[in-house]
């Protein structure tokens, strides 16, 4: 069962974004890039890494470098749970 955004940002996953490096298969002097994203554990980034293992076993262009960054969408004093709502017209 897959989980929602919001189940994962709760549970401490964050956006992580990578961008690839690689070189296209017929043309080994030219770079091209590919941006991915996932919601994904930091520090050990087990999805990330998942990827590139993937890519490099199944993709034909070879890995050149990535660059990726990770954010936490919700840290620990953002979140409360609200019990009722109130309106004042």
């Amino acid at each position: 069962m897959q989980q929602s955004e919001t189940e994962l940002i709760l549970k401490g996953y964050g956006l992580t974004t990578a961008e690839f490096f690689y070189h296209m298969p017929d043309y080994i002097h030219v770079l091209n890039t590919f941006i991915w994203q996932e919601y994904d554990l930091a520090p050990d980034h087990p999805k990330l890494f998942e990827f590139i293992d993937f890519w490099q076993r199944e993709i034909e262009g070879p890995l050149h470098s990535v660059k990726f960054t990770h954010r936490k969408m919700i840290a620990p004093g953002e979140w409360r749970n609200m019990v009722g709502e109130f309106r004042v017209n």
